[in-house]
């Protein structure tokens, strides 16, 4: 059994739905209308060229080809990280793309070398979907994450330096800030994890089934991703943060001026 198939014209229609909402925006002067028209575009054009490539990367199910997908995916997550933290990319680069792959990766080996073992290893019906679900969770975790522990130090200097000054080490002054970093960015996927299956049918359970799964097969993949989704969040953010440290803060444990990129200053 496979899912239904919807029609170019009867999924149009959707669109024009959308007339509502951007009238409610216009209405309230929030002056999204044009963002949401942009990024409306943006979907359906990146979706619409990653549906033909995607096409082609099943077919051939090649592991060089798998291989570059995940180098781009990770790339691009890592440089969406950064720059929506509002930090500079030449001070996180590489911390936070060494985070972000370490603590995605992990799981994705788990997840294909313990529970499902497919043959081959790679194959890209389960590498792509899996990877992409722990990397999208992961980018909006460590924006957070980031985002939550810079700016917090930055507007509570004076009191930073205070702990400094009291004898702290570098570590202690950020302790109080990295837990509401982390607990900012895990408080979601815990709200998820509370109401999952009552409050709503998540994503992945949702395709399964529509794709013709059982129910109970959907539900064992829906466990899996969900505790793997949690697992390289935590994971990720918190190296990302400590792995951050040496690049952010002088040798005198002060929050280098250019931490920050230009037009978040």
């Amino acid at each position: 059994m496979e899912a239904l198939d919807i029609s170019i014209f009867r999924l149009s229609l959707l669109y024009l739905f959308l007339l509502l909402p951007m009238v409610i925006l216009y209405r309230f002067k929030l002056r999204l209308t044009k963002d949401v028209m942009i990024s409306v575009s943006r979907m359906t054009g990146q979706l619409i060229l990653v549906g033909f490539y995607l096409k082609y990367l099943f077919l051939w199910n090649s592991l060089w080809l798998n291989i570059v997908w995940l180098v781009a995916m990770t790339l691009i997550a890592n440089y969406n990280i950064i720059g929506k933290a509002g930090l500079a990319y030449r001070r996180f680069f590489w911390s936070s793309l060494l985070s972000v792959s370490a603590g995605t990766f992990t799981l994705v080996a788990i997840f294909l070398f313990v529970l499902i073992r497919p043959t081959p290893f790679y194959d890209t019906q389960y590498l792509i979907p899996l990877t992409g679900m722990l990397l999208g969770n992961c980018l909006s975790g460590n924006i957070i994450a980031l985002e939550r522990f810079y700016t917090s130090i930055k507007q509570n200097r004076e009191e930073f330096i205070a702990y400094l000054m009291l004898g702290a080490t570098l570590q202690e002054a950020i302790a109080p800030y990295l837990r509401q970093a982390i607990s900012a960015c895990v408080t979601p996927i815990i709200a998820t994890m509370m109401t999952i299956g009552i409050v709503s049918l998540p994503g992945m359970m949702t395709g399964q089934i529509l794709g013709g799964s059982f129910p109970l097969v959907a539900i064992k993949y829906q466990i899996m991703i969900v505790l793997g989704i949690f697992a390289s969040l935590v994971l990720s953010a918190t190296g990302n943060i400590l792995l951050s440290l040496p690049s952010a803060f002088n040798s005198y444990n002060l929050l280098r001026d250019d931490v920050f990129c230009k037009n978040k200053r």
